[in-house]
């Protein structure tokens, strides 16, 4: 992988903060997210139940309102835009829904479903056109052509999974988002659809936003991790520098959760546990640092001291 100074970026967040309201205050669910996704790379964002991650992905495709900059191909796309800007956003991002179960419309075929998108945009020539599109999607995620005429539940959860994929494709997106597409399915089908995940990036070129709560599942899937706790993204780095060189106490407290494959080794395992209150922020605050080329850390001063130095000692 090339030098991120080469890289091309797709989309920018700056700054970016969702709130909802709670009474007569705001409540903020995600809180001043600042990160960059490369042309072509799968940028993950992991953290428990709750931390906002799906949060940032629905401000992305503009489910919810949100406060900062989102920007896509050098153009801010949170607020207001054009009918033609609008149409070109919801065309280039898609989504795949965590619960194929609830994600499909239980009275529309798989012929409809997957065709949704092109009727909305009238993306085909004609009804042929049209048919093959959909075929042609049907088959990229490994279904068959007689599959259209069925209705989501006539299919397991893994083939359903698949068919929100292939309504995403069929749009010919530049940057999907996949929210915890893998948690409502079983073991044995997960890796068949990371595997058909990696494998349509590689003939697509297409660029993945992977939200997880899992860091085994992203390990090996992506190119960049994020880590965010209670709204806030707390670390990002490559998977590898992230594996190898945690930072942050709650990044070590997730890596310490993951479960490992050698018996002996996860009976003697040591569970870290994150205790917030490990920070003493009432001075010192806190600010997003970069403690060596594409390694970020939230951190005050003390700590960021402290991690140059954890850094220089390995």
């Amino acid at each position: 992988m090339s030098n991120n100074q080469e890289r091309e970026v797709l989309l920018s967040c700056r700054d970016l903060k969702v709130s909802f309201p709670k009474g007569k205050e705001k409540f903020y669910a995600v809180k001043g997210a600042t990160f960059d996704i490369y042309k072509g790379e799968t940028f993950a964002i992991v953290g428990e139940s709750g931390s906002g991650k799906t949060t940032i992905g629905r401000a992305i495709i503009r489910i919810n309102d949100s406060e900062g900059d989102v920007i896509f191909k050098g153009k801010k796309i949170n607020g207001k835009l054009t009918k033609a800007e609008d149409r070109e956003v919801i065309k280039s991002i898609q989504m795949i829904f965590q619960d194929p179960a609830t994600s499909l419309n239980e009275r529309a075929n798989v012929d409809y479903i997957i065709s949704e998108g092109l009727y909305n945009f009238h993306l085909y020539k004609d009804e042929e056109d049209r048919k093959k599109k959909v075929v042609d999607s049907l088959k990229s995620v490994g279904l068959l052509q007689e599959h259209a005429s069925r209705y989501p539940h006539e299919f397991s959860g893994g083939q359903r999974q698949r068919i929100g994929i292939a309504r995403a494709m069929v749009m010919e997106p530049e940057l999907i988002i996949a929210d915890e597409p893998i948690s409502a399915l079983d073991v044995s089908i997960r890796a068949q659809v990371l595997n058909l995940l990696k494998k349509l990036q590689e003939e697509k070129g297409l660029t993945y936003l992977f939200i997880a709560h899992d860091l085994s599942v992203v390990r090996f899937f992506s190119d960049r991790i994020a880590v965010i706790h209670l709204g806030e993204i707390v670390e990002l780095a490559s998977s590898e520098e992230l594996f190898l060189n945690p930072l942050h106490p709650y990044t070590k407290s997730l890596l310490s959760a993951v479960p490992m494959p050698d018996p002996e080794v996860e009976k003697n395992k040591k569970l870290i546990t994150y205790d917030g209150s490990c920070h003493d922020y009432s001075v010192d605050k806190p600010k997003w640092v970069e403690i060596k080329e594409g390694h970020f850390v939230r951190g005050n001063d003390a700590e960021i001291a402290m991690y140059k130095k954890q850094i220089e000692n390995k």
